[in-house]
């Protein structure tokens, strides 16, 4: 029998965004995010004996030209408020006989669903199995699934080819995304994290250190979702300290609270840190299993982190089951008080392959299938204290009150922390407060500008 060799001179990567998030046409002015790793990562491990050509698309930062796309493979992550847009992609350039491969985390939650659009799916981290589908590929072999093994090494990870980006000269904040932590040891019941990267794992600490030093730039972030868990963090901010860096990363209260720790993550460069408060409700808290925070504590937290000179993004869930309609206003006068320098609000949302979503499917409380609205800014679970309209209402109060401009000096006079970047946030948040409302579900779940070019 002959052996099939397809040919693979080129992959085309495309990462769709929700309508909000796209270039141009969503909430922002210009994306303020920065870059994901995912198709840096990616990128660092194609087999450099397969001589493989590779073109990036990032809805985020970019429009894409359909017509302008030619490669030999296809390959699309998405989150799932990206996933139905995904879809429509992979039924375009299906319908010009492209094979298409499919990875990120809605194909790991849902890969029996992404495998109804796409000839193969990805589940979990790439480093092993995304250079197998591509010599699988070219050799006929294609499978259906490729699985990341759970005992997976963190150990000498290729470092992510961040020249893609920044050879298209795309326009995220920084390009210099670092993960040294993959997984959480929490389980608050409506983040994705515990089931889209089981387990909790560390690369080893000269790893993620030797990466950053390649980074040329002063500022960089770590994308890491839970880096504090454990010991593992302070030997790695201990290493980091003469590498003269600024950084900031998601983080729990506990940074304040561990005052050793602190100290090591200020000398390290530390500047700024994303905390899930989620709620100004201790019994909100207890209910959505994240006890290990405090309300108490808050205010105390914040203060001891302005106090080292470090900002806070403070992110905020509405439509948990303990909330009621006072739940935006008490969570305002705490943004105010406790001087958050950049608030962030979302709409609670169940996210599918996971447990809550499960509960709240059989309890009739989805009311959204689209996919597209899993955005956290669009009502998809029923609440329980308050009307749907209420709770999408409130939410867009939330905002709008946020970035009103006395709250914004109130703010950042209060905190006077990593100024520059506050303030640039804060410009960039108010214009998204400000059109969040033109997008409607009818909106978010139009594909007609791929599925009309079908």
């Amino acid at each position: 029998m002959e052996e099939v060799v397809n040919k693979l001179d080129k992959i085309a990567f495309i990462m769709p965004r929700g309508a909000i998030y796209r270039y141009k046409t969503g909430a922002f002015k210009q994306m303020i995010r920065y870059a994901p790793l995912t198709i840096p990562a990616l990128i660092s491990l194609i087999p450099e004996d397969m001589n493989i050509k590779y073109e990036v698309y990032d809805e985020g930062v970019e429009q894409i030209e359909l017509n302008k796309i030619d490669a030999d493979l296809i390959c699309i992550t998405s989150i799932t408020g990206g996933s139905e847009r995904a879809f429509a992609y992979a039924k375009y350039f299906k319908s010009r006989g492209k094979t298409v491969v499919m990875g990120g985390v809605h194909a790991t939650l849902k890969p029996e669903e992404c495998l109804e659009h796409v000839d193969s799916v990805q589940i979990g981290l790439g480093i092993e199995i995304f250079p197998q589908m591509l010599r699988d590929y070219k050799a006929g072999k294609l499978q259906k699934i490729y699985r990341a093994r759970e005992d997976l090494c963190y150990k000498d990870f290729p470092f992510p080819n961040r020249r893609c980006y920044q050879d298209k000269k795309l326009k995220f904040v920084t390009v210099n995304s670092v993960q040294a932590t993959y997984g959480c040891l929490n389980r608050c019941e409506f983040c994705v994290t515990p089931y889209s990267s089981k387990g909790y794992h560390h690369r080893p600490v000269e790893d993620v250190v030797e990466e950053i030093k390649q980074i040329k730039s002063k500022t960089f972030v770590f994308v890491d979702p839970s880096p504090i868990e454990d010991d593992y963090a302070k030997e790695l901010y201990r290493a980091m300290i003469p590498l003269k860096k600024q950084w900031a990363s998601p983080m729990t209260i506990k940074i304040a609270q561990d005052k050793e720790l602190l100290d090591l993550a200020v000398k390290s460069g530390m500047k700024g840190v994303l905390i899930g408060f989620e709620t100004v409700s201790q019994k909100t808290l207890l209910d959505i299993k994240k006890g290990f925070n405090s309300v108490n504590k808050f205010y105390n937290a914040a203060k001891i982190l302005h106090d080292n000179g470090v900002a806070i993004m403070g992110c905020f869930v509405f439509g948990l089951d303990c909330d009621d309609k006072d739940c935006f206003k008490r969570t305002i006068e705490f943004v105010n008080e406790a001087n958050i320098d950049v608030p962030r609000f979302t709409i609670n949302t169940a996210y599918p392959g996971t447990p809550f979503y499960e509960r709240m499917k059989a309890d009739g409380r989805i009311i959204e299938d689209d996919w597209s609205l899993y955005d956290c800014q669009h009502v998809v679970v029923k609440p329980l204290q308050m009307t749907v309209d209420e709770l999408l209402e409130g939410h867009r109060w939330a905002w709008k009150e946020a970035y009103k401009t006395k709250s914004i000096i109130k703010r950042l006079s209060g905190s006077r922390s990593f100024l520059p970047y506050a303030i640039g946030a804060n410009i960039a948040y108010k214009i998204y407060a400000h059109n969040l409302p033109k997008f409607t579900n009818k909106v978010m779940c139009d594909y007609s500008d791929i599925l009309n070019q079908i």
